[in-house]
């Protein structure tokens, strides 16, 4: 009854519009004083979650994204792909699919990637006949890749939530992103051939596609020094974010020389200012992972699996299940840090791999990006096209179609996630 009367309040809490680490604060606290009489725990619970080097990757790698788009270096990354395979039926949308897919290993954000290539994109589908929803719909599901190709922000949440490696989470989530790329740019191929509308720009020509590559290459070696290092034990998950910051502030100022000390001022504050709204919510979601656990609700749910005799693999499907109707009204980082210390003891006790739920949890992630009422990329995409919410939607409604194409081929086929990071040796 408790458990019931408690998770209907942060339902409510949250339905009023309250922020989210004020609604898990808020519900926590009253568990805990109707528990304990008190809340003296919270800071000791706090101060624990908070006192783990890992989250310093998170202002890092945001910080090093922030760079890297005040730096245009973005521009000349749109123009290597839009060269290289532009001229293709469907070509745009395929450039920019794989821009996406390289900037999201730079960002490590969904959202700063459909923001970031949208401004390039958009115009240049526009200009050639693209039909308005297309375009959004390419844009859409590109920006989510930000969330499955490391580095990624919610891949690094999740790892301190569950204590999983960072870095056999980052490998488990290489396969599935490209492969959900290639899924995306096949089905621009494929509708673009439908449209026959869509005008094909000429090849720029070999020598056109080499000039592009060469200014472009300061993007494309971030991905291989930052994951690289990583992967070949060089240096760990934070050192990796911090090397990247410092690559990027070269890049911006030696070599593009368009990033200066108000540049840097400006950066510095947006990266504080994004990552202290996370670090709250990750505060109050150890508080709320506190309290459920002195309700007893985790192993109230092991011990009612354990009745219903259910398998690991239904168990996963209707986790899923929820984790999808949750992602059409909660951002991602609310999603894993509210469901994951709920679920996570009753994976552990039915033998389920954490690499290989937290790639399926991070496409399911990516459908709640797109799926309204609450996707955040749809409103991105809005604000960036000035256009309808319905043709944002209408677009992008086929590749959330191909996401749980690509989930369900994840569940079926665990290897595509796990491969990797067994190769690799990490132990889990």
């Amino acid at each position: 009854m408790m458990t019931a009367l408690i998770l209907c309040g942060l339902i409510l809490l949250l339905l009023t519009g309250a922020p989210i680490f004020a609604a898990l604060g808020l519900a926590s606290m009253v568990v805990m004083l109707l528990t304990e009489g008190n809340i003296n725990s919270v800071a000791d619970t706090v101060f624990a979650k908070l006192n783990n080097g890992l989250l310093t990757a998170i202002p890092m790698f945001a910080f090093m994204a922030h760079v890297m788009i005040r730096s245009k270096v973005v521009d000349d990354l749109y123009d290597a792909a839009n060269a290289m395979v532009g001229h293709l039926r469907g070509g745009l949308g395929v450039a920019t699919i794989l821009s996406c897919s390289i900037f999201a290993a730079i960002s490590g954000s969904s959202v700063a990637t459909a923001l970031t290539i949208g401004s390039s994109a958009i115009p240049q589908m526009l200009r050639f006949r693209y039909r308005p929803p297309d375009a959004y719909g390419v844009l859409a599901a590109g920006g989510t890749l930000g969330i499955l190709i490391p580095p990624s922000g919610p891949l690094i949440l999740y790892a301190v939530v569950t204590e999983a490696s960072i870095g056999a989470l980052f490998l488990a989530g290489m396969l599935p992103g490209i492969m959900m790329a290639l899924l995306f740019a096949v089905w621009s191929m494929v509708n673009a051939a439908r449209r026959k509308e869509i005008e094909r720009q000429p090849f720029a020509g070999a020598r056109a596609l080499v000039s592009s590559l060469r200014r472009a290459i300061w993007a494309l070696i971030m991905p291989p020094l930052v994951l690289g290092g990583i992967y070949l034990g060089v240096f760990t998950a934070s050192e990796a974010a911090a090397i990247g910051s410092i690559y990027a502030l070269f890049v911006g100022a030696v070599i593009y020389r368009n990033f200066g000390l108000r540049d840097l001022w400006e950066t510095a504050y947006e990266t504080v200012r994004t990552t202290t709204m996370l670090f709250m919510i990750l505060a109050s979601a150890a508080v709320f992972g506190h309290a459920v656990t002195i309700i007893r609700l985790p192993l109230e749910l092991v011990e009612q699996v354990a009745a219903a005799g259910m398998t690991p693999l239904g168990f996963v499907l209707a986790v899923m299940a929820l984790i999808f109707v949750l992602g059409m009204f909660l951002e991602t980082i609310s999603i894993i840090l509210i469901t994951t210390p709920i679920v996570f003891p009753v994976m552990l006790e039915l033998g389920i791999d954490p690499i290989w739920y937290g790639i399926l949890l991070m496409i399911n992630l990516e459908l709640a990006l797109i799926t309204p009422p609450v996707g955040m990329n749809l409103f991105v995409i809005k604000g960036i096209a000035k256009a309808p919410l319905g043709q944002v939607i209408q677009g992008s409604l086929p590749y959330a179609v191909l996401m749980l194409a690509g989930l369900g081929i994840v569940l079926v086929f665990p290897q595509i996630a796990t491969w990797l990071p067994d190769l690799a040796g990490f132990g889990r």
